[in-house]
């Protein structure tokens, strides 16, 4: 196989980006090219990156958000293989070539993710069952909520050939839109050792930042429905966790007298449920 480009969005994150550099860095296996494209910083990202990683693929964008950043990334890319590492994780030794290993094995993977470690607050924690990830056809595993973590992705171009890029209209759930764009079209690979640290808990997380994003799950499911010719089985589980979503927001928004995406869920919730 060819060589992998690793692709990292950031904005204002000048005190993480360092421990995310330096795991890539330190990988044993060498990725072809490390992109960083700052998304907008008024922090000193900038300075940093030039002045302590010159190796680094440094670009500058005004700031659209993280699928943007990425979307960027993806067209500055020079290889083949491609990994993403948000600039609030980091990887664990031998990430890059485990998953290098395993698309070698098996030339027809056009994606392999793998497990990671949650640190909140700087306290290990444990992913509940419903975070739990899953290798082969998981389309099913992928309705209710993201199972598969950006930073643990390594992906060939061909796959965003063919179900397109990240979503650059989603503020947040646009790592769960993409893959159920893929995994409604085609099994994944999955190592499942822990090879990446996600670090949660700081302010500036997005899922911290908006509430009620399931309305945006639902524009996904709506999406894939609509674009996916999808087997019998993974349609009525999509169509079924799609209503159930619709419904548990109908609630909360009555509650909180809410009504701004309250239409158009009415409207769907009249197409699906039976």
């Amino acid at each position: 196989m060819k060589s992998v480009s690793v692709i990292i969005p950031t904005y204002n994150r000048a005190h993480l980006l360092p421990r995310c550099l330096d795991s890539v860095i330190s990988q044993e296996l060498q990725p072809f090219e490390i992109i960083v494209v700052d998304d907008g910083s008024t922090d000193s990202t900038l300075d940093l990156v030039r002045r302590d990683y010159p190796g680094v693929k440094l670009i500058s964008r005004e700031n659209k958000g993280v699928s943007a950043a990425r979307n960027t990334g993806i067209g500055a890319a020079r290889s083949e293989w491609l990994a993403f590492l948000d600039s609030d994780d980091a990887w664990l030794p031998g990430k890059l070539n485990r998953q290098v290993q395993a698309v070698r094995e098996d030339p027809d993977i056009g994606i392999v993710h793998t497990d990671e470690i949650w640190i909140r607050n700087g306290v290990r924690v444990n992913p509940h069952l419903k975070h739990r990830k899953y290798g082969g056809s998981i389309f099913k595993y992928c309705l209710p909520l993201c199972v598969i973590s950006p930073s643990s992705v390594m992906i060939h171009r061909r796959v965003f050939d063919r179900v397109g890029l990240f979503d650059e209209t989603l503020p947040v759930c646009e790592d769960y839109d993409l893959w159920l764009r893929v995994c409604a079209r085609m099994p994944v690979a999955f190592i499942r050792d822990p090879l990446i640290t996600k670090y949660g808990g700081h302010p500036d997380q997005l899922s911290t930042r908006y509430r009620g994003m399931d309305r945006y799950r639902i524009r996904s499911l709506d999406r894939v429905l609509n674009e996916v010719e999808l087997g019998s089985a993974d349609r009525k589980a999509a169509v079924d966790t799609l209503v159930g979503k619709i419904r548990i927001y109908l609630n909360g928004a009555t509650k909180h007298n809410n009504r701004v995406f309250v239409p158009e869920c009415e409207q769907l919730l009249a197409r699906y449920a039976h």
